[in-house]
């Protein structure tokens, strides 16, 4: 970001050379000439002289301090002469008017600007760019910096966001509404040409090796290379749906930090890698009309109730659904049915390709 007062400033003359008198929202340039307790006074040349005072002075007192007779500083006039014959000016209103100008050049312009992380919350990083507050999401976080928390704690999750407050860093713009105050910086998002470039070495279908970065409760986080270059490797995700073929619910039960795994690469999009380990592995519905028939009573063991209705483990590999409507209501089911409970189960239908089964309870174990 440039210095204020290197900042060029708005002219404001008419075509025949005469100067106009400043509007209000002008940015113009003073030099200071004077400094009382609770006022600034400033020389701005052919518009005469400024104040800066009440409000506007304590608001940035500090940095009013620290300036003396002599110095060039930018200020945006906020009101007319007063009845002592000074325009009223404000320092902090021309600092961010010139702030937003800049961020919006460089969104515009693809470049980046260092912050200073000044505090966090569950949702991400707060800092302030020249006076204005910004917002940096733990989603636009790069993936050295992304907190991996195991279990998805929110309060870890604070805690590990709380640990950057202070470091800098360098981001980029982006969104940002001047009208709503409004500045939202992305970490990640200055990474994302270097990454597409790494990315481009891979395609779907490949299959790598990696090192388990972080376990959370939706999945995994697999850091991976195809060399020795820590800066050409890649982190991509593993979903929970993708660490087995088994029906998970902690993924820490299947994979931990530090682990070397191999996964196969199913989806590469908006420079996010999806992997899968469960795709090296074979797909046990590829054979299931060997083992199980349309018609046929089956043992299995209910293991969990969504909105459509209970899963029904029949072997570590092989989940079936018997489906709310097969009960009057959801509440009915969770009646009938209990969580860990082994029953009898009718096979309704079997769709492989789909890796769907449909069940009714047969009969209940004695």
């Amino acid at each position: 970001m440039e210095d204020l007062n290197t900042k060029p400033p708005l002219t404001n003359s008419e075509d025949d050379g005469t100067v106009k008198p400043p509007k209000i929202g002008d940015i113009v340039e003073g030099t200071i000439i004077g400094k009382g307790k609770a006022s600034a006074f400033l020389d701005l040349g052919p518009y005469g002289a400024g104040i800066i005072f009440g409000r506007e002075f304590y608001e940035t007192k500090n940095r009013l301090k620290d300036l003396k007779v002599g110095d060039k500083i930018h200020v945006k006039v906020v009101d007319h002469e007063n009845e002592d014959g000074y325009v009223e000016l404000s320092l902090g209103q021309a600092g961010k008017e010139i702030a937003w100008e800049e961020l919006a050049e460089a969104k515009a312009n693809d470049e980046n600007i260092k912050v200073k992380i000044t505090g966090a919350n569950k949702g991400g990083l707060l800092a302030e760019v020249s006076g204005i507050q910004a917002f940096l999401p733990v989603s636009q976080l790069s993936a050295a910096n992304y907190p991996k928390v195991e279990g998805g704690d929110s309060q870890k999750i604070l805690n590990s966001l709380q640990n950057l407050i202070g470091t800098e860093m360098e981001v980029k713009v982006f969104d940002f509404d001047k009208k709503e105050d409004k500045l939202i910086l992305s970490e990640k998002a200055k990474e994302r040409k270097k990454l597409q470039e790494i990315l481009d070495k891979y395609k779907v279908g490949d299959v790598v090796e990696g090192e388990i970065t972080g376990v959370v409760d939706f999945g995994a986080f697999v850091k991976f290379s195809d060399s020795d270059d820590p800066d050409s490797a890649l982190e991509g995700l593993i979903h929970i749906s993708e660490l087995d073929w088994q029906l998970i619910e902690d993924p820490l039960k299947v994979v931990s930090v530090g682990e070397k795994v191999k996964a196969k690469i199913i989806d590469i999009a908006n420079s996010k890698v999806s992997l899968s380990i469960k795709a090296l592995k074979e797909d046990p519905w590829s054979s299931i009309s060997e083992k199980y028939k349309k018609g046929e009573v089956v043992k299995g063991e209910v293991v969990k109730f969504n909105p459509f209705g209970a899963f029904v483990k029949l072997t570590s590999q092989i989940q079936g659904l018997c489906h709310v409507s097969e009960f009057s209501s959801p509440e009915k089911m969770e009646e009938e049915l209990k969580i860990g409970q082994i029953l009898e189960f009718e096979i309704v239908s079997i769709e492989p390709k789909e890796h769907r089964m449909s069940l009714r309870v047969a009969k209940r174990e004695n």
